[in-house]
């Protein structure tokens, strides 16, 4: 069966817990991306920010997001993905929390996301399908 570590994207950029939102949006702006992983001093993953995060929750709110910190934002433990577990397990933990991407961990350390187009790339269409509608609704 395919892996986490077979499917997903390597070489994840990180924003630091203490960084400013407004350094996860122009990180996010030069990656291309929608969303970065939360990592603390400790190299241990706080969390993910979404850009859709930044508007609801600061700047829809008359916040300044040079004067919020990324790690205002990492709420809870982190739902994630171990990088040995099979596409079974990812489907599975995706359709339960209704999220399209999952950190990969290695240990405690963060080796890559593992989005909803890596599964679809990987996987025959019925379970992406039923992911997709999963998420979605």
């Amino acid at each position: 069966m395919t892996t986490a570590r077979e499917i997903m994207t390597p070489d994840v950029t990180c924003i630091g817990e203490k960084e400013s939102l407004a350094e996860a949006a122009r990180k996010m702006a030069d990656l291309d991306v929608g969303s970065l992983p939360i990592c603390g001093a400790d190299d241990r993953l706080k969390g993910m920010i979404t850009d859709r995060d930044i508007v609801v929750k600061i700047v829809a709110k008359d916040r300044n997001p040079a004067d919020c910190t990324a790690g205002e934002l990492a709420q809870g433990k982190p739902v994630t993905i171990g990088a040995d577990d099979d596409a079974a397990e990812i489907l599975r933990t995706m359709s339960e929390h209704k999220v399209r991407r999952l950190p990969v961990i290695d240990g405690h350390r963060l080796v890559g996301i593992v989005a909803i187009a890596d599964v679809a790339k990987a996987l025959p269409d019925r379970p992406v399908g039923d992911l997709i509608d999963a998420v979605t609704s």
